[in-house]
């Protein structure tokens, strides 16, 4: 494998997986109002803007990656709907 292939799915590992993290965090503690819905909904539709680059030039790497960090994001924002108070709400 050449180093300019190793480096790009070393990249593209590394860039699909930094938000695991996050998604077991919000998990755990059931609780997402530090986090925001605009800058997690960016980084998600640039992604999904990958993903499409990835499929038009038929690059696996970028489809795989994009994949993975779209299902890693995807789940983030449905934390997002799913944890946040909602105004009245009792804490839980």
């Amino acid at each position: 494998m050449d180093p300019i292939t190793l480096l790009g799915l070393v990249a593209a590992f590394l860039t699909s997986v930094a938000f695991v993290p996050q998604v077991v965090r919000n998990f755990r503690r059931r609780q997402v109002g530090d986090l925001s819905v605009a800058t997690f909904g960016t980084f998600t539709f640039g992604v999904l803007l990958w993903l499409a680059y990835g499929i038009a030039i038929d690059s696996l790497p970028i489809i795989f990656a994009n994949v993975f960090t779209l299902s890693v994001q995807v789940l983030n924002l449905w934390q997002m709907w799913r944890y946040r108070q909602r105004p009245g709400a009792a804490p839980r």
